[in-house]
């Protein structure tokens, strides 16, 4: 499984880019990082702290914002995680740039940077930045059974009313919004996995199905 998607990252080739100089403020990138078994690889997610002011408590990649002093986007989703969960960078091995996104904050363009890691990843979570770290088993995502969806008030800036959401809990995790979406569309085009999940829409009430 992880052999297989490794080699079908191909049509995402690594580019090391870099942000647009009047946008540079506002650009992130995260790492997507496999690891594990071939037949039963895992991705590492964390749990962003609870007193952050932005996302807090939101499952998350590790990962941040685009630093003067990085070289590239792929060196700002490095320098974070090693930041944000003690990652050595010499752990993994950067494969694929999957595209850019935007999540809630519209104003934000995250690139996410795939990388597999060799061995038993050593990390620790910065109690400054992350409330934990945990390894999601690839399969749990490939179960279509296991989705749900959620409803909830959008702000105003966002265009406001209720908007529905795709999200899958594990081990007490809720994860949805971009990082669920990058997930799956990874699973989609690595491996054919056929989750068609939708985004979004409005609807009139408040409530998880």
């Amino acid at each position: 499984m992880l052999t297989t998607i490794a080699n079908r990252l191909i049509q995402f080739p690594l580019k090391k880019r870099q942000p647009h100089a009047n946008k540079a403020q506002n650009t992130a990138a995260v790492l997507v990082i496999l690891h594990g078994e071939d037949s039963d690889p895992k991705i590492v997610l964390t749990q962003r702290a609870f007193h952050l002011k932005s996302h807090a408590g939101e499952v998350a990649f590790p990962g941040g914002m685009w630093d003067n002093g990085d070289e590239n986007l792929l060196q700002t989703a490095l320098r974070e995680a090693n930041e944000e969960i003690g990652l050595n960078p010499s752990s993994v091995i950067p494969v694929a740039t999957l595209p850019s996104a935007s999540p809630k904050r519209k104003e934000v363009s995250v690139t996410p940077f795939v990388a597999i890691g060799s061995g038993d990843l050593e990390l620790a979570a910065d109690a400054s930045e992350t409330a934990a770290i945990f390894n999601a088993p690839l399969k749990i995502f490939m179960d279509l059974d296991q989705y749900k969806y959620f409803e909830f008030n959008a702000e105003v800036e966002n265009g406001g009313g209720v908007i529905r959401l795709p999200y899958l809990t594990y081990n007490d995790y809720k994860i949805w919004g971009f990082t669920l979406k990058v997930i799956t569309d990874l699973l989609n085009s690595t491996l054919d996995a056929g989750i068609e999940l939708k985004y979004p829409q409005h609807a009139s009430t408040m409530k998880e199905k």
